[in-house]
């Protein structure tokens, strides 16, 4: 009997945990659509490529709407659904500041959400951390990938639901031109594949 009530527990524990993974599921696919078309607006807005120090507001803070570079179109596709990567990035700066590279010797609520390698560090920390593969099918719309471009320089992207020609996922950038949709997901070295839905809680 007592063998009986512990299964019929563990039975309700699972229903419980599968009814919330569900939930989970269903709300990072909403979540994911409304990201991916942010990204793919993105590429309709003219924007001179300008990677200038600038002072900015805080916290929704951004540098002039018709400049930026590549890490803005990240910011800009997350702000378009209320979530603010200049705040969460610079409170987890100032908090862990020795986890993040040199580039934040100090939290700067200008700067660090515009450094591939702070943004890095942080979906590190606060979102899924993918394989690096050279397996097109691994990497889906709503993921962010950064780059290494020629030992010295990064990048970073989003991948989109536009496909190529043979089907593969196209990649939202700014690599010097304005935001462009583009099939670059192998041209440069990956060093980084991430997913993050936003602050948890």
């Amino acid at each position: 009997m007592k063998r009986l009530a512990i299964l019929l527990i563990c039975a309700c524990l699972c229903g419980i945990s599968s009814a919330q993974n569900t939930d989970t599921d269903a709300a990072h696919a909403a979540f994911t659509r409304r990201l991916v078309a942010a990204a793919v607006a993105r590429a309709k807005v003219h924007v001179r490529y300008v990677p200038d120090y600038v002072r900015i507001g805080y916290p929704g803070g951004d540098v002039p709407a018709d400049t930026g570079v590549c890490t803005d179109e990240v910011i800009r596709t997350y702000r378009a659904l209320n979530v603010d990567l200049q705040k969460e990035v610079h409170e987890d700066v100032q908090q862990h500041l020795s986890d993040y590279p040199l580039a934040a010797r100090r939290a700067d609520a200008n700067i660090d959400h515009r450094r591939v390698p702070v943004l890095q560090k942080f979906f590190e920390r606060h979102g899924t951390v993918l394989k690096i593969t050279h397996s097109a099918e691994d990497y889906r719309p709503g993921d962010i990938v950064t780059w290494d471009l020629d030992g010295k320089h990064t990048h970073i992207g989003m991948v989109v639901d536009g496909t190529n020609f043979w089907g593969r996922y196209e990649i939202l950038h700014n690599i010097g031109e304005g935001p462009k949709i583009e099939d670059v997901l192998f041209d440069w070295k990956i060093t980084g594949h991430y997913r993050y839905y936003g602050p948890k809680g």
